[in-house]
């Protein structure tokens, strides 16, 4: 694939053998990180000469990549240096900003947090470090007492979590990417991984150029590269993809050929009662069968555009027992009203067919950003939970963060937190009519571009005089525009960190490199934050023995003042916090290798469990006896964290649901919006390399070339997209990449400039609270007109 190559971005033309690392060869120091884009995960090599990197490499020795990169990756390293670097804190005085020091920026925000700390949220991001976020998840849920705390991820995978959990009653994936060296059948399901995981989708196409049959199927709402690669593109409407997997399930009933034995053992049947929840309730088999008997092949044509004979064509793979079929999907089922229920319908597919637990067959959900599994959804920096699956409801799970935290009991509030739309819905609607939310503290993402319905979820902010937005981040971006108080920080491999990726995988870096100027780490700055108020004599900034929440000591037991930045890196942070952290990883079988294990690897995947030989077992396959330490002696399955408390997975019925808005005459288009492959999320990196910008130098709006002649729009010409919410200028890009069907029109949103997040929907799943990027109605018109 172009996508994703071998090769070494240097500093020089020569190339060499990669060196296990660290090591020096040639003045260049070489050491580990994971990527900093994508939740693939893959490792690179990166080359520091003179205190700046100046090469990287695909890194060999690591299983998720191989030594291949995307053309991101590659060019990681630019990342770092771009003109307009943050490099001191900014506080806005009138419509300026001038610098400040950051003994009175650390000032500021504990002030804010001091006066009103109800009144507090802190807005995160699933590119948090592990211990970045565990840290910002200590200070507000274990010293203010407040659970206002979400982070982008919501945005991006919290259907998948809700899926996982109504399914097997624990999140994240039961397989691994190793899946993709072994199935027989890929399907992608409203995705593009050519384009958004192309190291991934290579492992595929690799196969097939080694000789190897694999049946790739593309189910989609417009032609992608992925479907280029396709044996079969089925176009589905939007929201098709729920009658689809429903269609596939009744045809495995009708016909008899489920795995019966499989079913019987191991899962159980689920619908919704009158009051909807993520447990539901029981049904019987015939129950099932009854409902979902409506679901025919000539059903699901009408309501997916997808043709009978298609759907009886996946039914027949999915029945076929020699075939191993694996399921991917990311933002397509996830940003979707039914996000839950599309979730929940793959996985039933697959348990349904038998087509889960052996290396192959699985299905798999793909997340956006590099740790989005580790720290959003594994650390719980959502407002309803607490580290290692624990929930803020539920009042055993708070004692027990309590005993780990040593904090009094009853410190953390059972009440659950704002989720990111509401929390930006309170934080820009006055106090005097509503809004309950004064200072929001934004660290690592760019909401300013990639809330939905901008135009009501933040761009009110600037009219309002009693709100106060603080923004930790490394460029100037179209959040920074509206905040109050801007914190440079540090970025990637200039600190510690680490990255959970979408397999489970538990990834380490050193600091190799400086921040410029006086740009610090995101955890410092929560610590130092903490640490102010633990002097303004906030008694939640103490544990119950008197100490500060976040004391650390030193090898001879002296504490050490992490909250001044010139002894931060006295020890690792990093360390003494993912220790700490990984006491709770133990409960949902989540389990953790001490850190030190993880400076050793290229990553671990979870659980980790300790050999008699003192050794670290990482698990590929969860749930299943060949290979999950955890399933019960004599099961060949076991999904011990089960709903229904039984061991069994859950089968879920859902009933079709139509997308909350549909074009009309006033607004003819269905509007789409996703990734590119050069840039990555809102730019605030990739627009700062040249190389990329140079190969995507600006969004646009893809359109069927019919629709371009009956609007008489031409290729390049700048046209208004709009809806009933706002209105963005794109150049029109006819026969592109992209080919969407007549009546649909794609945009990709990580142009600064042109902000497609003005004219998106705010509607969003009711269980997961994830809106709905994909679809919404929209109409294109010249800008004369």
């Amino acid at each position: 694939m172009a996508a994703a190559a071998g090769a070494v971005v240097s500093a020089s033309e020569n190339t060499f053998a990669l060196p296990v690392l660290p090591s020096e060869e040639n003045g260049i120091r070489w050491d580990k990180a994971p990527c900093r884009f994508c939740g693939t995960g893959c490792h690179v090599q990166v080359g520091v000469q003179e205190g700046r990197v100046v090469a990287i490499a695909g890194d060999q020795h690591a299983d998720v990549n191989r030594g291949l990169l995307c053309v991101k990756g590659y060019h990681v390293g630019s990342i770092l240096y771009g003109e307009d670097r943050l490099t001191t804190p900014l506080l806005r005085r009138g419509a300026e900003f001038v610098e400040i020091s950051w003994d009175e920026a650390i000032d500021i925000v504990a002030k804010r947090i001091m006066a009103a700390p109800d009144e507090f949220a802190i807005y995160g991001s699933g590119q948090w470090t592990i211990p970045e976020g565990y840290a910002a998840q200590k200070l507000i849920k274990g010293g203010l007492s407040n659970n206002h705390i979400d982070p982008n991820a919501r945005l991006c995978m919290a259907s998948a979590v809700t899926g996982f959990l109504a399914t097997y009653g624990v999140d994240e994936p039961a397989g691994c990417y190793d899946d993709l060296d072994a199935c027989t059948v890929l399907i992608t399901w409203g995705n593009n991984p050519a384009e958004m995981h192309p190291v991934l989708f290579s492992r595929v196409i690799d196969r097939r150029s080694r000789g190897e049959r694999i049946i790739i199927i593309d189910i989609s709402t417009r032609e992608t590269r992925t479907s280029a690669e396709a044996d079969e593109y089925l176009e589905m409407k939007p929201h098709g993809d729920v009658p689809i997997a429903l269609g596939i399930m009744h045809l495995l009933i009708e016909r008899g050929t489920y795995d019966k034995e499989f079913v019987e053992q191991f899962c159980n049947f689920r619908a919704h009662g009158e009051t909807p929840t993520l447990k539901g309730e029981a049904i019987s088999f015939e129950e099932y069968k009854k409902r979902i008997a409506a679901y025919t092949p000539e059903r699901v044509e009408e309501l997916s555009g997808v043709p009978a004979e298609k759907i009886r064509m996946l039914a027949d793979l999915f029945e076929d027992r020699d075939h191993r079929i694996t399921s991917l999907w990311c933002m397509g089922m996830n940003q979707h009203t039914m996000g839950t229920a599309i979730n929940t319908l793959v996985h039933g597919v697959h348990l349904l067919s038998g087509q889960f637990g052996r290396p192959g067959a699985s299905p798999t959900s793909l997340t956006g950003q590099p740790s989005a599994c580790g720290t959003a959804r594994e650390v719980g920096t959502l407002s309803h939970l607490l580290p290692g699956g624990r929930l803020v409801a539920k009042a055993e799970h708070r004692a027990d963060a309590e005993r780990i935290w040593n904090l009094p009991p009853g410190r953390i509030n059972p009440n659950i937190g704002h989720h990111t739309l509401k929390m930006f819905e309170n934080f820009t609607t006055s106090k005097e009519e509503g809004g309950d939310i004064s200072t929001m503290w934004v660290q690592v993402t760019n909401p300013g571009q990639t809330l939905p319905n901008l135009n009501k979820l933040f761009n009110p902010k600037r009219g309002l005089k009693d709100k106060f937005l603080i923004v930790s981040d490394v460029y100037p971006t179209a959040t920074t525009r509206l905040a109050d108080l801007i914190l440079p920080a540090a970025m990637w491999v200039e600190k510690n960190g680490i990255f959970g990726n979408s397999e489970r995988r538990t990834q380490q870096w050193f600091r190799q490199v400086m921040p410029p100027g006086d740009a610090r780490d995101d955890c410092w700055m929560t610590i130092a934050v903490a640490r102010r108020l633990f002097d303004l004599g906030h008694p939640g900034m103490k544990d119950k023995d008197g100490a500060f929440i976040f004391t650390v000591h030193d090898d001879d037991g002296n504490e050490v003042p992490i909250w001044e930045w010139e002894h931060y890196y006295d020890i690792n942070v990093d360390q003494r916090l993912f220790n700490e952290y990984r006491l709770f990883s133990m409960m949902k079988h989540k389990h953790l290798a001490p850190y030190d294990e993880y400076v050793k690897t290229r990553g671990m995947r979870w659980p980790v469990t300790q050999q008699e030989d003192g050794s670290w077992r990482e698990t590929r396959f969860r749930f299943a006896a060949f290979d999950d330490p955890f399933v019960e002696d004599g099961k060949a399955f076991d999904f011990y964290h089960s709903t229904s408390g039984d061991g069994r997975a859950q089968i879920w019925f859902h009933e079709y649901q139509p997308p909350p808005e549909m074009p009309d005459d006033d607004f003819p288009f269905w509007l789409n919006t996703g990734r590119v492959l050069e840039h990555w999320h809102t730019g605030t990196m990739t627009r700062r390399v040249s190389q990329l910008t140079r190969a995507m130098p600006s969004a646009y709006v893809e359109m069927h070339p019919d629709d371009a002649e009956e609007l008489d729009v031409r290729n390049g010409e700048t046209v208004i997209v709009e809806s009933r919410r706002g209105s963005a200028m794109l150049p029109v890009w006819i026969a592109g990449r992209g080919h969407p069907p007549r009546g649909q029109i794609f945009v990709p949103f990580f142009d600064e400039s042109k902000l497609i997040n003005d004219v998106t929907l705010d509607a969003h799943d009711p269980f997961s609270k994830q809106p709905d990027f994909k679809k919404c109605a929209a109409r294109v018109r010249k800008t004369g007109g």
